[in-house]
């Protein structure tokens, strides 16, 4: 049932995206007296669909093949390939008719719309939950590195108190895309001393294999039980909700990090956990499995603070926020462009986002990730890869310089070549996402 939902999520924000870049291209030729032959969600591809209609000279529907979607303008060598309708003499209702600056703007016009609709959706998200994050001044106890943390020179308790020079109030942008990123600075202030540790710039790999709770967290302390798991070890044992754990193995216990420690270095026994309830002092003793865990949760007791925007005001923080999504990207395909960071750790393809969305309907996750998949569609198209959008931009460029279009057997071949490319990623990152998803 949980996959059946994340596959529904998917479909869902795919399509939504989908539907508005095209879209996009659709009110654009229109608006310029271009003829749009077909408008469709999914590719019919061999002539196959699952519905479709017509109205006014326009065919709308619903391919069988979900790897995208496109409106087929007449007078364009695109992703249907047909070049019969080219071998007559222009029309004016034809794309090839039409001045390069509207046709560059027609081309253009799907991209804009995702970034409108990711602006969108972060201005409307602001405005409804505002900003809740963990003001890094109220840390007094510092940080939790991870793995990760710990393999660039981090120790529990650090306080990290800079970045690239520059003062944090919000603990969220250690964890943000200029750190992540690697190459940066973090200024630590260590027992009074203040040190300067380095961010590898390939940090962003070890993020992508183990998640970024092992690069840090804030170090919490130990609070009460909230839930014990029935017919658990920790249930067996007679632990109860409220609890307060006092020491494990004769151990003092202050932090959840030293709790979560002594599990892990017992996994396989029994342990001796002292508890406070009820004005009293109980000795129980609990087996900690293979995982390290007994079957317990314990509430958080990090500090947050929440700022409410108003409607106007909220705009220009979405906007920020979206256009960092997109930036943030672009940084990460420069990366891998340059070898700072392998393919197969940076994009994630249809099983890897339909994991994100996760098996239960959460609204809030659900626009948060299609406003984050409209950025990255965006730039995606924005790329100049011959039969994206970015491809068909950049040759109406050159055509500009040129003062004259390039040729249609060019264009044609163009297409082809694009095309293969397009379905190589495509075959990558699904083989990818089978690997880190599948088979493992």
């Amino acid at each position: 049932m949980d996959g059946l939902v994340m596959a529904g999520q998917l479909l869902l924000g795919l399509s939504i995206l989908i539907i508005l870049h095209e879209l996009g291209h659709f009110l654009a030729a229109r608006a310029f007296g271009i003829k749009v032959e077909k408008f469709y969600l999914f590719f019919d591809a061999w002539g196959f669909k699952l519905f479709s209609f017509k109205y006014k000279d326009c065919e709308y529907g619903i391919g069988w093949l979900p790897l995208g979607g496109y409106v087929k303008i007449s007078g364009m060598i695109d992703e249907s390939m047909d070049t019969e309708q080219l071998a007559g003499p222009p029309q004016p209702w034809e794309f090839r008719s039409k001045p390069a600056w509207q046709r560059l703007i027609v081309m253009l016009a799907g991209i804009t719309v995702n970034i409108i609709l990711g602006v969108f959706i972060f201005w409307m998200l602001t405005f409804k939950m505002g900003e809740t994050y963990i003001p890094n001044d109220k840390l007094v106890n510092g940080i939790v590195p991870g793995k990760i943390g710990q393999s660039i020179g981090l120790e529990t308790g650090d306080r990290i108190i800079a970045v690239n020079g520059a003062g944090i109030k919000r603990f969220e942008e250690i964890t943000s895309s200029k750190v992540l990123l690697g190459g940066g600075e973090l200024t630590i202030n260590r027992h009074g001393e203040i040190k300067d540790i380095h961010v590898p710039g390939n940090i962003l790999e070890q993020v992508a294999d183990y998640g970024v709770g092992e690069f840090i967290q804030p170090r919490e302390t130990l609070n009460k039980i909230n839930d014990v798991v029935p017919k658990g070890n920790a249930a067996s044992a007679g632990f109860e909700k409220g609890d307060s754990v006092l020491t494990v193995n004769g151990k003092p216990i202050v932090f959840f990090d030293q709790f979560q420690g002594e599990l892990l270095s017992n996994k396989g026994k029994k342990i001796n956990v002292n508890i406070w309830r009820r004005n009293q002092i109980i000795t129980l003793t609990p087996f900690v499995s293979t995982e390290g865990l007994i079957g317990i949760s314990l509430s958080r007791n990090i500090p947050t603070e929440s700022i409410k925007h108003g409607f106007i005001e909220s705009l220009p923080i979405g906007a920020f926020k979206a256009w960092g999504l997109f930036t943030d990207n672009a940084k990460g395909i420069g990366k891998v462009v340059t070898g700072q960071v392998k393919a197969n750790k940076a994009f994630t393809g249809p099983v890897g986002i339909a994991n994100m969305f996760g098996g239960t309907v959460d609204w809030l996750k659900f626009w948060t990730l299609v406003g984050l998949l409209s950025m990255a569609l965006a730039l995606m198209n924005l790329l100049p890869i011959p039969a994206l959008d970015g491809g068909h931009a950049f040759f109406l460029l050159v055509e500009m310089v040129k003062g004259k279009p390039l040729s249609d057997k060019f264009m044609e071949r163009a297409q082809i070549v694009g095309f293969c490319i397009i379905v190589a990623l495509m075959v990558f990152v699904l083989g990818n996402d089978i690997l880190k998803y599948v088979i493992k």
